[in-house]
């Protein structure tokens, strides 16, 4: 006889979903437990657990230890933001981009960036000022301060052509990352960088990273007046 078809971790998942959707299991009902979804859907309990994971997350259910899972009462979905290279995100808005190195020089961690990166004072670090151009105009201002001890080669490379970003990424990718975004006024220095006038409005976001519990990265890029950010959910 052939063998049997493994049912997938999405193919639960998604059932589970629809339950939810259609009230079978309407808000606040305990779901069946992990061993009888396992044994209905004829799958490892392993694959039962991935699809609750990822519905927990997706904000359909809420899961507790010796509890078991429930239908949230105010099912809701987290929005989704892509973290893409500058770089793409002007080639989409169909602009010729242009990147240009300001600043780059390896100095002890600052007082605020240690407590931020929770790293040693007198750690190395390399810190960067960069330009992004779209269409020749000015994009996004990049400062970063790179953790050298967790990223060992940053101190070395050749960042002229290629922007800090975009190096990581290929080189030293992160597992895990925390944004902020914050409404800001340009001040003199930032007016000059982004040709604008001090006061202006604009969008900063902060970025920091680690890769597998060190820490990375600390960012900040500020975008041009006008900058619209967008999600989905």
């Amino acid at each position: 006889m052939p063998a049997q078809k493994r049912i997938s971790f999405q193919v639960v998942r998604d059932e589970v979903k629809r339950r939810i959707e259609t009230r079978i299991w309407p808000q606040g009902s305990l779901l069946p437990t992990e061993t009888q979804l396992a044994e209905e859907f004829n799958c490892a309990r392993a694959t039962v657990n991935r699809a609750l994971r990822e519905l927990a997350e997706q904000g359909f259910v809420e899961r507790k230890r010796k509890s078991g899972t429930r239908v949230k009462k105010a099912p809701s979905k987290q929005a989704k933001l892509e973290i893409t290279l500058t770089r793409q995100t002007v080639e989409n808005q169909n602009a010729t981009y242009r990147y240009s190195l300001v600043e780059r020089n390896v100095v002890a961690s600052p007082g605020w960036l240690s407590s931020q990166l929770s790293v040693s004072p007198d750690s190395r670090v390399l810190h960067v000022i960069c330009m992004h151009y779209a269409d020749n105009r000015p994009f996004q201002l990049e400062e970063r301060w790179i953790n050298i001890d967790a990223v060992p080669d940053v101190e070395h490379a050749d960042l002229q052509e290629t922007g800090p970003h975009e190096w990581l990424l290929d080189a030293a990718p992160f597992t895990e990352a925390e944004i902020a975004f914050c409404a800001i006024s340009a001040d003199s220095r930032l007016a000059e960088y982004m040709g604008t006038t001090a006061g202006t409005s604009m969008i900063q976001l902060e970025r920091t990273t680690w890769k597998d519990g060190q820490p990375m990265t600390f960012a900040r890029m500020t975008h041009h007046p006008g900058f619209c950010i967008r999600t989905k959910y």
